[in-house]
């Protein structure tokens, strides 16, 4: 069987005894563009027909914004930035959102997009960083003084943005909203 052949069997497992809550882990990830187009469009009518409830999980934040109503963002098993998917996809965005977002293809001609390409090696999540656990990454920490020593120090706190969208940074909000879009067009 195919990988899309495959997956269409394992979703048809999952549903076969119509349940409320399906967690999707990353459904789509090994398909190419057609198939995962053809995947994601069986899942929405399923939810539809059912009126099931699903857990999407995935790194690639395109196909998570056409499929979801509200988004978490995670990095090392914790949740840095969360809210309804317009809000995430739209600054401010917390550092590790704003390079996941610099990933996602753009099929704009017109649209200048920011290449955002992190430093360093992933810390271990068995043994996370003190502090914030995106410090020995982060791009932005210059951003706050003494280069961010706090981020080392101490858990960031959450921060409202407003509607429901929550950032886990020691960049104050108004400071995240001056940073320039990842992608520009003509309409932002």
């Amino acid at each position: 069987m195919s990988g899309g052949e495959k997956q269409r069997v394992g979703i048809a497992r999952a549903l076969a005894s119509r349940p409320d809550l399906i967690i999707c882990d990353e459904p789509v990830s090994a398909l190419d563009v057609s198939v995962q187009a053809a995947v994601i469009n069986l899942l929405l009518e399923i939810q539809q027909l059912f009126g099931s409830s699903m857990i999407f999980i995935a790194h690639d934040l395109s196909v998570v914004r056409f499929f979801s109503d509200d988004i978490a963002v995670m990095y090392l098993g914790q949740i840095v930035e969360t809210g309804p998917a317009e809000a995430i996809y739209a600054p401010p965005y917390h550092p590790y959102t704003e390079a996941l977002l610099s990933a996602v293809p753009i099929a704009d001609p017109d649209a200048e997009q920011k290449e955002i390409r992190l430093a360093g090696n992933v810390p271990s999540a068995l043994s996370p960083p003190p502090g914030c656990r995106f410090h020995t990454r982060c791009p932005r920490r210059d951003m706050l003084p003494e280069g961010g020593r706090i981020c080392e120090e101490e858990i960031p706190p959450w921060q409202e943005s407003g509607k429901g969208h929550r950032i886990l940074c020691h960049i104050p909000i108004k400071d995240l909203m001056t940073i320039e879009p990842v992608v520009h067009t003509a309409t932002t």
